[in-house]
């Protein structure tokens, strides 16, 4: 199988509060979103959001409770002035701090977030990771 993700969606207890927040970072939703979905389009993939209920349904596990926290959404950034500017705006933008931007054992910088509906992001700038100039990311050992 082709080592590929296309689609990332994310359960959120509500749809209109969580597409607040993304307005408040700036995000534009796509003109492919309808009601019941919202989608972001991302450098080469999607980010849906999909309430709780429905995602369950999808799934094939109507009733279920999903949970929350064992995965974690990265955006890497170029350098630590960076990671600070996005940590602050996803706060202003109603996101909890989970842990401040601070230096890291790997020899990064790094900060978390919840987002309003407990999804936890990653403001990371990663010295040993350069970022291309549109923003993707590459391992070293895999660019050409």
């Amino acid at each position: 199988m082709e080592q590929r993700v296309s689609l990332i969606t994310l359960g959120v207890a509500d749809l209109e509060r969580a597409g607040a927040y993304f307005a408040a970072l700036g995000w534009h939703k796509a003109q492919e979103s309808q009601p019941g979905i919202v989608f972001y389009q991302l450098r080469a993939q999607v980010l849906g959001l999909f309430p709780l209920a429905e995602l369950a349904k999808d799934q094939g596990r109507e009733g279920a409770e999903l949970g929350f926290g064992a995965t974690t959404l990265a955006h890497n950034l170029n350098s630590p002035e960076e990671v600070d500017t996005a940590f602050a705006e996803a706060l202003a933008a109603g996101a909890t701090s989970l842990k401040a931007p601070e230096k890291v054992f790997w020899g990064g910088y790094s900060s978390y977030v919840a987002d309003p509906d407990g999804h936890v992001w990653e403001f990371a700038h990663n010295p040993f990771f350069p970022l291309a100039g549109d923003g993707s990311l590459t391992l070293p050992s895999c660019a050409g």
